[in-house]
């Protein structure tokens, strides 16, 4: 199998999509859309800023777990990843998202 993103919708009607490593496993989830097309954009802008290292925050939320984001050219953030356990783990999941991400297809679930 290889990566996808899956585009779903909310139980408020609203979008959000999710990109899957080959094993299945989310590596990135998106912010949530008011529309579909806005979230197909979502998934434009995330191949389009993926490839490069600079658009990634290397974060850690609270309780120290890092994280990252991937943020489009205006700053907005485009998509976050979950929690790891340690700094390298997020790399790993950094590097993830910028092999993947261009060729991912979309399964899109939002007209089921």
């Amino acid at each position: 199998m290889a990566a996808k993103f899956e585009l779903k919708k909310t139980s408020d009607d609203k979008f959000v999509f999710n990109l899957l490593a080959s094993n299945g496993q989310v590596i990135l989830t998106s912010e949530t859309y008011h529309s579909h097309a806005s979230a197909l954009q979502g998934i434009e802008s995330v191949k389009k800023h993926a490839p490069h290292d600079a658009r990634y925050g290397r974060l850690c939320a609270r309780n120290g777990a890092p994280y990252f984001t991937l943020k489009a050219a205006n700053g907005q953030v485009i998509g976050q990843s979950q929690m790891y356990s340690g700094a390298k783990a997020r790399d790993a999941g950094i590097e993830a998202v910028q092999c993947h991400a261009q060729d991912a297809s979309l399964h899109d679930l939002t007209a089921s």
